[in-house]
């Protein structure tokens, strides 16, 4: 009777996968809560509280608080006690800055990882970058934004330094953000930027040091760099 109890009371306890499914709605708001801040459907300055939110994805108010509060600590969106969530307001000055800062983090690793890598290990990245051109190609600023981090992680990844990656990709994530009142990102401004990733690969590929620091300047004083 004793091992049997013991039975019962294992098949009581609740399942993993209640865990994990959680996890994966929070997971899921978050992805859709970035692309809504990318696209500007989630409007600077604003206040938006949880419940709202909540509704307008069909979940409750937690997975959207727990999801708001992650933004937060991104710097996209500031905590209004009692109300909700306010949309950060980023200026001309603030994106100039965040490149400057990548510029300064990004180029000599790029340079260093020129000299170095082998052209092979360049060419499996050739997916990634041909990912930015195809989101690029239908106006899919969400895709887009997706694809050019996923690019950059990869590239910066190759010089194994973790804590870099994560500071660098901290950085790039803060300038996708819109700008206040800014307009909204053109498809022919996206292929322009996505055309600066195939061009530093095949760069990064030459080792040809004078374009690599040439393309990722320029590339970070776009708009979507």
């Amino acid at each position: 009777m004793q091992e049997q109890a013991r039975g019962e009371h294992t098949h009581s306890e609740p399942p993993a996968p209640r865990a994990v499914q959680r996890h994966s709605v929070r997971g899921q708001i978050l992805d859709a809560l970035r692309a809504a801040l990318v696209d500007g459907e989630l409007v600077p300055g604003q206040v938006y509280s949880a419940p709202a939110l909540g509704a307008r994805f069909g979940v409750s108010a937690t997975p959207v608080r727990e999801a708001m509060q992650r933004l937060a600590v991104e710097g996209a969106v500031e905590v209004v006690p009692n109300r909700g969530f306010r949309v950060s307001e980023r200026g001309p000055r603030e994106l100039a800055e965040l490149a400057e800062v990548r510029a300064l983090i990004e180029v000599p690793v790029m340079l260093s990882l020129a000299r170095t890598v082998p052209a092979h290990r360049w060419s499996v990245l050739r997916p990634l970058a041909e990912a930015t051109v195809t989101a690029a190609a239908v106006g899919d600023r969400a895709a887009y934004a997706e694809s050019d981090r996923a690019f950059h992680r990869a590239v910066l990844t190759l010089s194994g330094n973790e804590q870099l990656v994560t500071v660098a990709d901290d950085l790039h994530r803060r300038s996708q953000w819109p700008l206040v009142a800014g307009p909204a990102t053109r498809r022919a401004d996206l292929l322009a930027d996505a055309s600066e990733h195939t061009a530093l690969l095949d760069a990064l590929i030459a080792q040809d040091l004078t374009v690599v620091q040439a393309l990722v300047r320029e590339h970070f004083a776009g708009a979507d760099g």
